[in-house]
Order: structure tokens, then sequence, then C-alpha cells
């Protein structure tokens, strides 16, 4: 059955009369994740966080349609791994801007970036676009969504492909999923105290923290414990997703 919160599979002809209140713009990467979960985890969760999300908000009444993904991220840390398939931060707010004019010029005033891979740093493109566009442009990194509830859900931190993102993936694809091949997901120390305490910061180098690209011990995902995060990701998600539908556009949105 055709799901009109997904833009793939809408027609022309359900944007003849009216447009969608919200757009819902993800993006993804194309990168390794340890050696159990397949090079598109990145896609597949967004997919599945972006289509769960749009189809509650429509059942509550709100049109929010969400668009295929960007499969492809900013992958330079990882570039010493095979098909880590990057794009340049700069790229990345070229290709923004380019679907942002897009949806401006379809009258969509709406748009949230649903970003789906840590590499992905958005908040200055949106700075860069602030006053360029007619868009108001929203940003959730969907993964830090749950961070204070993090512990009812999972035993282990997960930082990439460890538990959490496991667990996701069992829930939505397991036939992609070798648990059995899984690296244990340790990492590195650093040996400066102000980058261990996050005074200082700096991009990891990914070969060098990881033995295998994963940060986080995978052994304890399970699919039930993928599809109850996801049910509370999706309570969460779609509750601002009708919210934002609603809100009508004033001299102070989305100020009260």
């Amino acid at each position: 059955m055709r799901r009109p919160w997904l833009l793939a599979e809408c027609t022309y002809a359900d944007f003849k009369e009216k447009m969608p209140q919200v757009a819902v713009l993800p993006f993804g990467a194309t990168e390794p994740h340890n050696l159990h979960l397949p090079y598109a985890t990145d896609n597949i969760e967004a997919d599945l966080v972006g289509e769960a999300i749009c189809r509650a908000a429509h059942e509550q009444g709100a049109w929010c349609v969400c668009l295929p993904t960007v499969p492809y991220g900013t992958e330079t840390n990882q570039h010493c791994y095979p098909f880590a398939m990057n794009l340049q931060p700069s790229t990345i707010l070229s290709v923004l801007r380019d679907l942002v004019q897009s949806l401006e010029r379809t009258g969509v005033r709406k748009c949230v970036i649903l970003n789906s891979h840590g590499g992905n740093e958005f908040k200055g493109h949106l700075r860069e676009l602030f006053s360029h566009t007619k868009v108001h442009l929203f940003l959730c990194d969907w993964y830090t969504v749950g961070k204070d509830r993090y512990k009812e859900f999972f035993t282990n931190d997960d930082d990439h492909a460890g538990e959490m993102e496991t667990s996701l993936i069992l829930h939505a694809r397991p036939e992609l999923v070798n648990l059995a091949a899984a690296d244990p997901g340790a990492t590195a120390v650093l040996r400066f105290e102000a980058l261990r305490k996050g005074w200082v910061k700096m991009t990891r180098p990914w070969h060098l923290l990881t033995t295998n690209s994963g940060a986080g011990d995978p052994r304890q995902a399970t699919a039930d414990k993928g599809k109850r995060f996801l049910e509370f990701l999706t309570e969460r998600l779609s509750t601002f997703l009708v919210e934002l539908a609603k809100s009508p556009i004033d001299e102070r949105f989305p100020f009260e």
C-alpha cells in the first residue's frame, strides 16, 4: 500500500492542490560499521526513523513528508577504511543549499534535517543558510534524542556500531547482521587529559581510535531492544512534528 508520508511513493497529483506542512530531509552515510553491520547502517536507520515519525505524525493529522535519504556523508576521519564514501562538509553545504532551494520553490516552509551520521555537522550550515532562505530549518541528530533515557534500553555506551545501532538493525534488517563476527568495539585512550575531559576537541582518526571501526560493544544487542527504542524515538519526534506542522509561521515563530 502506498504511504503518503514518503515522497518516494507519492505522485504529482498528491501536491497539485496543497503542499505538506513539514518536509523531513534525512542525511546518512556510507561507511564501515564494525565487522558485523552493513555499510548502509546509517541510511537504513535514517529511513527507519524518518518513516516511523512521519507515519505517526500522519496518524495524528499532520502532513509531514519524508524525503529520500542522502546516502553519503563526511568521512574524512575514516579515510583509512575502504569504501568510506566521503563528501566534504563544504559539499554537504552545497547539497543542502540546493535541496532547501528546491523546497522553497515548492512552497514548503518548514524542514527538519534528520541526521543519521555523527560525522555530519549541520549547525554551521544552518547558520550560513539562515538569512538566505524562507524555509525554517530544524536539525535533529536522532541518535542523541534518547540520551536522557538511554540506560532504560541498553547496557553499554554506544558511539558507533555498538549496542544501540546493532539493536536497531537487528529489528529492521536482521538478515544483514552477523553478530558472531562483531569486534568488541574497544577504543584507544587519549594521552592528554584536556582531550579526555572534553576541554579541547579534535576530529578523531578512526583507524587509531578503533580496531575495526566499531566504538561500543554490540554483543548484548537484541531486536527487541531496537524495537522498543524506535517506539520511544517515534513518540518523541512525532510529537515535535505534529506541533511544528500545526504552528503558524508569524513574526515570532518559533517563539511564544
